[in-house]
């Protein structure tokens, strides 16, 4: 075989093209992010991710109206104690009786 022909050449081609082509089959079954020729990356989509978003946005919900009730407790709170005691004492009455 001669070092300088084309047929030296084109095997090194080959290999490299081999070696590219299992390298990006290992990434890919293993999850990691796949590149492209401008360094670019693409991620392994995730299943998931759309069931996900869709359970943290009700809880974002669930939480945004448990701190809106929080800060209307904490208002009447604040009005309680910085009122009168003769109001105060009608409206903690009036707060038993509920």
């Amino acid at each position: 075989m001669s070092w300088g022909g084309p047929g030296f050449v084109i095997a090194i081609i080959a290999i490299s093209t081999l070696g590219w082509v299992v390298n990006t089959w290992i990434r890919a079954k293993h999850g990691y992010a796949l590149e492209d020729e401008w360094s670019g990356e693409t991620h392994k989509p995730n299943p998931d991710g759309d069931r996900q978003v869709q359970l943290l946005s009700s809880e974002n919900e669930r939480l945004n109206g448990q701190v809106s009730r929080l800060e209307e407790r904490i208002a009447v709170l604040e009005r309680i104690a910085t009122d009168p005691a003769e109001r105060t004492a009608r409206e903690i009455d009036a707060l038993r009786d509920r």
